[in-house]
């Protein structure tokens, strides 16, 4: 009999199946607990009782996606690529800030949405993740952190920012989130938790319903038809009017805002006129930019601004009360920044 993987359970669904098999009902708080709070790989021997250690040992699987290569960079930036079992391959970013780490996970492998300006888009799709897929890499990270750099080994945030358009993959990355935010395994708090979209309306639409209160990033990168168009193809099919009426409706509390990914191209939408319009879109709304300078990859033709330009699309939309922040561009020598991840090429 094939066995499942441990990693594709939400505790709910953990719990479920026990039930199923009037195993229990302890179990699956104490799997998570082992797993995910205690970072234990091996299996789980305290405190379950005997049928339950004779299931999890018949049906239950707990590998883990194999790490192929690992890169490096001088910032500490470490880029992982992943062999999933069915020999495909994936890319995952662990990002230092204050002797911490963000991970960026990837939610398929290649992915569907063409935009110009990312390296992945040339890809194209292959499949996309398992849940399984997608806590394993947040699981081997953190493996290879703790081995190797003990002293600064702790993930606070995880953004869906990789390899992939996660609201297309929505299942799988509903489920991985409930994983980690789950009070018996990671539970990361919902606010260090974000997913980036390009715009994929099915998933916004489900998005108030279903995903869980974690934080939400639109790929903006132009206010003006046109440029976004070429930019991201799918503004062509899901235009930006219409899913910002989902996307202003998602934050809840006060303190909750969107992100908008604005990526800045040398003499394509880095303009005053393009900083003025972007301000005019987002005047009023629970809004914060997050201004990106482009980061070259092997066939792109696009061009990183001058930090002169990137500052002054800055200071415009500072004008109209709007939080921006420059990015920092880490991982670039090893193709390791936004946009640059391509598993194919490696």
């Amino acid at each position: 009999m094939k066995k499942s993987s441990f990693y594709q359970f939400t505790l709910p669904a953990l719990k479920e199946l026990f039930a199923t098999h009037d195993l229990p009902p302890s179990g699956p708080g104490l799997l998570y607990n082992w797993h995910y709070k205690k970072r234990k790989s091996e299996p789980c021997l305290t405190d379950l009782a005997k049928r339950s250690i004779a299931f999890v040992k018949e049906h239950f699987d707990f590998s883990l996606p194999e790490m192929n290569t690992l890169q490096e960079s001088t910032d500490k930036t470490v880029k992982f690529l992943f062999q999933l079992a069915d020999g495909q391959k994936v890319e995952t970013v662990l990002i230092p800030f204050n002797n911490k780490y963000t991970i960026c996970l990837s939610s398929q492998v290649g992915c569907a949405m063409k935009c110009s300006f990312c390296h992945t888009g040339l890809q194209g799709l292959q499949r996309h993740l398992k849940t399984e897929e997608i806590i394993g890499q947040f699981l081997v990270a953190q493996q290879w952190l703790t081995a190797n750099r003990p002293l600064d080994d702790k993930i606070l945030n995880i953004v869906f920012m990789g390899q992939g358009e996660p609201l297309h993959n929505f299942d799988a990355v509903k489920d991985a989130c409930d994983i980690f935010l789950s009070q018996h395994g990671l539970s990361l708090a919902d606010q260090k938790i974000t997913i980036s979209t390009a715009g994929y309306l099915p998933g916004l639409m489900r998005w108030k319903d279903e995903m869980p209160q974690v934080n939400i990033a639109l790929s903006l990168h132009s206010a003006i038809k046109e440029k976004r168009d070429e930019l991201i193809p799918i503004n062509k099919r899901f235009p930006l009017e219409k899913v910002m009426e989902y996307v202003d409706a998602i934050p809840e509390g006060k303190n909750r805002f969107v992100t908008y990914e604005y990526l800045l191209i040398d003499g394509f939408n880095d303009k005053d006129e393009d900083a003025h319009l972007t301000g005019k879109l987002l005047a009023g709304k629970k809004a914060y930019v997050s201004l990106i300078p482009f980061n070259p990859f092997p066939g792109s033709d696009y061009k990183r601004p001058e930090l002169s330009k990137v500052e002054k699309f800055k200071s415009i939309l500072d004008s109209y009360k709007i939080p921006t922040l420059i990015r920092a561009t880490k991982g670039d020598e090893i193709l390791a920044a936004c946009g640059q991840l391509n598993s194919r090429t490696l």
